[in-house]
């Protein structure tokens, strides 16, 4: 075991990062020893694609071994993603239409047709700097972060 993999399993066991944490941070270690993470010709390391879109929902450090709370972990990998957005091409027109015109009533100017492979490539590039924490007022911790 290398001694940032126990690092990690000392911070899950002293509570400081949660299990998502420590599990995010021991796939890291797990890419980059297996030669995912590239160098480029300038020598610096580019991040590998990210495989999966996260959203999570933990209790409060109060309630997080309590049965009664409710708890969120979808994993949805991005290859599912990418074969949605192939499909839009399979969408009827009077069905593109009321999705777009749906769209348009809640303020949001976006046409279906326009999503368009190349673009989600980049959408999936930009998201792999993205998380987003929210803890709410109840102390529930919302996540949402690719892997």
């Amino acid at each position: 075991m290398t001694e940032n993999r126990k690092k990690i399993l000392e911070m899950l066991a002293e509570k400081k990062i949660s299990v998502d944490d420590a599990y995010r941070l021991l796939n890291t270690i797990d890419s980059a020893e297996s030669g995912q993470e590239s160098t480029s010709k300038g020598g610096t390391t580019a991040k590998a694609k990210p495989k999966y879109l996260r959203v999570t929902v933990l209790p409060d450090a109060e309630h997080e071994h309590s049965q009664n709370v409710d708890r969120v972990n979808v994993r949805i990998p991005m290859s599912l993603i990418r074969a949605g957005i192939k499909l839009t091409s399979l969408i009827p027109s009077e069905a593109r239409d009321k999705v777009n015109g749906a769209l348009r009533e809640k303020g949001i100017n976006f046409d279906v047709r326009n999503v368009k492979p190349d673009d989600l490539e980049e959408l999936i590039g930009s998201l792999s700097e993205l998380e987003v924490d929210v803890v709410s007022a109840k102390g529930e911790k919302v996540k949402v972060f690719v892997e």
